[in-house]
């Protein structure tokens, strides 16, 4: 049984807790989640149920377009995509979203890959995946800014998100291609969704990428300011993929030299 108050959906997205529209409510207990931060930050803040169970694909396809800005034809492609992979068809609850090689994949940012002989991946965020994702970020931008800079100086940029999945893969078991792309397709949706221009460089504010993922919780205040098209997630994707080629290389060459 969930912890936290009923929700009367008819009036709302509601916090139980403070009564203001979509404001942050941690699960309770007997609460759904997946191994993704994106749909469990949705339910977290009430644009899906919050709850995470009985969640039909409208539900999830209105979610998707309120939370995050997301285009009818980028929503739609995710959500059918998804059904189809899992394989089944009705409602489901977050859970289900973790069955392994469906949509969920091995390196994840922030979770253990799945063990051998087990049908759903661990849904528990790895802080210490967060703190080495964070760090990799903020040293990066001190070489290249000639001085230590503390978190709330520094965005993510494109580069990092494409290190931090070269990392996150040549520490793990391999992808093939739709589950590469798919994990590269998290980030790059998120840094499009979240970007912005900060001292003349462009990317996400660090500290809203290190609360989302620890913590599944959207930006304080933030809501979206323009639409993320298929168009641009497509783009997204390619260049992640282009960067990550790059270092690779790049980490070859230097091997050998």
């Amino acid at each position: 049984m969930s912890t936290h108050p009923k929700v009367d959906r008819k009036g709302g997205k509601a916090c139980p807790a403070t009564g203001n529209t979509h404001d942050y409510q941690a699960p309770g207990e007997g609460d759904s989640r997946s191994v993704c931060p994106a749909l469990n930050a949705m339910a977290n803040h009430e644009y899906i149920r919050r709850d995470g169970k009985k969640l039909s694909t409208l539900e999830l396809y209105r979610g998707l377009k309120a939370c995050y800005g997301l285009s009818s034809p980028l929503a739609g492609i995710l959500v059918a995509g998804a059904w189809l992979l899992f394989g089944r068809f009705g409602r489901i609850t977050l859970f289900d979203i973790g069955r392994h090689n469906a949509i969920e994949h091995d390196a994840s940012v922030v979770h253990l890959d799945c063990p051998p002989g087990e049908k759903y991946a661990p849904i528990a965020i790895q802080q210490d995946f967060v703190n080495d994702f964070a760090e990799h970020v903020r040293q990066a931008a001190s070489t290249a800014a000639g001085r230590e800079l503390a978190e709330a100086e520094v965005v993510v940029t494109m580069h990092d998100m494409a290190a931090t999945r070269v990392r996150r893969e040549s520490s793990s078991k391999s992808l093939d291609v739709i589950h590469a792309n798919i994990a590269s397709g998290e980030l790059a949706a998120i840094l499009d969704i979240w970007n912005r221009t900060v001292d003349g460089k462009q990317g996400v504010p660090l500290p809203w990428i290190r609360t989302w993922l620890s913590l599944e919780r959207l930006p304080e205040g933030w809501r979206p300011d323009h639409t993320q098209t298929l168009r641009n997630q497509l783009k997204g994707v390619k260049a992640i993929r282009a960067e990550m080629k790059k270092i690779r290389d790049e980490e070859a060459a230097a091997a050998k030299s």
